[in-house]
C-alpha cells in the first residue's frame, strides 16, 4: 500500500523516534509498504517518520545511483534501530532532496564515511562503515530519526531564498505525484 509522506512543517517531522522490538505490531507488513511508497515517489531512501510513524527505520535502495557510482548496484537496505557511531573525512557538498520537501535539492555538506549499527528487518544485528554516496543517504535518513532534514544544513543564505518555498510546501502549496500529510491548519 502507497503511504501519504508527510511535508515539512508538520510537527511529527521534527520528533526523535524510539526504537522498536521485533514484536512490533505489523512490522513486515510496513517495511513492505514502505518500499512501495519509496519507488512510487522516486526515492532512494525513506525514513519512518516521513509516514508518520515514530520509530527508528528506515529503508534505501541506492540501485539509482548506480551509473555513476557502481558501489550502489544492489544496494537494497533496511536499518532499524540504526545508531551512527563514527563520522570522519573532509566534509563534501552533494546536491540533496527529500520526499518531504518536494522539487527543492540543495548542497549539504556531510562526512564521507560513517559507521553504524542497525538491526535488519530480521533483527539480525550489523555494524558496517559506508562510504561516499551510500553514507550520504545513510546520513540523510538518520537525521530524520533524529528530527533532522536536510534544509537544516543548508548555507544560511540558501535557506533564505527557500523560506518562501518551504513555506509554501508546508501549506499545501506543491505538485508531488504522492499524496502527502500537511501540517494542521493554525486557527
Amino acid at each position: 500500500m502507497i503511504l501519504p509522506v508527510v511535508a515539512i512543517g508538520h510537527p511529527n517531522l521534527r520528533k526523535v523516534a524510539v526504537e522498536i522490538t521485533p514484536e512490533y505490531p505489523g512490522l513486515q507488513q510496513l517495511i513492505t509498504d514502505m518500499w512501495e511508497t519509496m519507488y512510487f515517489s522516486s526515492g532512494v531512501g525513506l525514513a519512518a517518520p516521513q509516514i508518520n510513524k515514530q520509530i527508528r527505520l528506515f529503508i534505501i535502495d541506492a540501485s539509482p545511483y548506480e551509473k555513476e557510482k557502481p558501489e550502489t548496484k544492489d544496494f537494497k537496505k533496511v536499518f532499524i534501530n540504526p545508531k551512527i557511531t563514527e563520522e570522519k573525512g573532509e566534509e563534501w557538498a552533494f546536491s540533496e532532496g527529500c520526499l518531504s520537501i518536494p522539487d527543492i535539492h540543495e548542497d549539504v555538506l556531510r562526512k564521507p564515511d560513517v559507521r553504524i549499527t542497525y538491526f535488519d528487518e530480521q533483527f539480525v544485528f550489523h555494524d558496517e562503515w559506508f562510504s561516499d554516496i551510500l553514507a550520504r543517504i545513510i546520513q540523510h535518513e538518520y537525521d530524520h530519526l533524529e528530527g533532522v532534514l536536510f534544509v537544516d544544513k543548508i548555507h544560511p543564505l540558501r535557506k533564505i531564498m527557500v523560506k518562501r518555498k518551504l513555506q509554501e510546501i508546508s501549506k499545501g502549496i506543491t505538485e508531488a505525484k504522492y499524496k502527502m500529510i500537511f501540517p494542521p491548519k493554525k486557527r
